[in-house]
């Protein structure tokens, strides 16, 4: 009688587990490759921001000196204060906060009702009305420069915070990541809103709004460093730049008949960037997530 030997299954895995150990080298390998070019990579985007940081500290004299150095002979923290008395930073550093900050909270609640509009509500014409609102995304900001600094001038906007928020407050960016969004979310809340008597607005700020805050934090990143950043459109509209100048026009105002002051320059450019750090530093949790959902979400 032949005897039959049983071999348990967690020894027949034994051999299969431990042969491919040359695929995991290859891939611990690949893996290391592949985080080095990554730090390459950062390291190509930091230096620029490092030398800035670094010629911002440097003496006035020794900014374009032979040989050239990254840091200079001295430390000189008093360039970042020579900023704010050489022209006047403090108020546009304030003149910008106020446009950004406006502007975007203007842009979240216009996107987000007209995204929650476009996605769960339905009304006629209203895949036509998203497409030409849509479109609009393909018109660059110069073509459309004229037109509404003709639109500013006949409100009377002109030289006011009113023209610097308004008219890029709206945009389609906003609708259509709003409305990826609420695509995703399952009818099944909103349905269980309406049976507790909630309405359409109701619906909307109690359900709909809390579960949108990664994609309006995303929405809030973009628009903000749009509004921070923005200088033709200042530039147009402004004629008082000492009154309502922002940051990208304040920093026009150290090229001057003297020369360059490319010290302050470099200073005030590290100042400009601290809130959109400070921001994206905030929201960074919900950055990831609110991209995925935005941007991949709908049925």
């Amino acid at each position: 009688m032949t005897d039959v030997i049983v071999v348990p299954k967690r020894a027949q895995g034994v051999h299969r587990r431990s042969a491919p150990s040359g695929h995991r080298t290859r891939r611990k390998v690949r893996s290391a490759i592949g985080y080095m070019l990554l730090c390459l990579v950062a390291l190509l985007f930091v230096l620029p921001l490092i030398y800035m940081v670094a010629t911002s500290l440097k003496p006035a004299n020794e900014i374009f000196s032979t040989p050239p150095s990254l840091f200079g002979s001295s430390i000189e923290w008093g360039n970042y204060v020579e900023v704010f008395e050489y022209a006047a930073f403090g108020r546009y550093l304030v003149n910008g906060m106020l446009v950004a900050v406006f502007g975007t909270a203007i842009t979240l609640a216009a996107s987000a009702l007209s995204g929650y509009a476009f996605a769960r509500l339905k009304w006629r014409g209203r895949g036509a009305t998203f497409a030409v609102f849509l479109a609009t995304m393909m018109l660059p900001q110069e073509v459309i420069i004229v037109p509404s600094f003709v639109l500013m001038r006949e409100l009377g906007w002109v030289n006011s915070y009113a023209a610097l928020i308004v008219p890029w407050a709206f945009t389609a960016l906003g609708a259509f990541l709003l409305r990826q969004f609420f695509l995703s979310v399952p009818q099944e809340l909103e349905d269980a809103a309406r049976i507790d008597g909630a309405g359409t607005f109701g619906t909307f700020w109690r359900v709909m709004f809390p579960l949108a805050r990664p994609t309006l934090a995303v929405l809030a990143v973009f628009t903000f460093i749009t509004y921070w950043n923005s200088f033709l459109w200042p530039l147009i509209v402004v004629n008082d730049v000492s009154a309502l100048g922002t940051i990208p026009l304040g920093l026009q105002q150290f090229f001057g008949q003297q020369g360059t002051q490319w010290h302050l320059i470099m200073a005030a450019s590290v100042i400009s960037m601290l809130p959109t750090t400070i921001l994206l530093i905030v929201l960074q949790r919900h950055l990831v997530r609110g991209i995925v959902t935005s941007g991949l979400g709908g049925r």
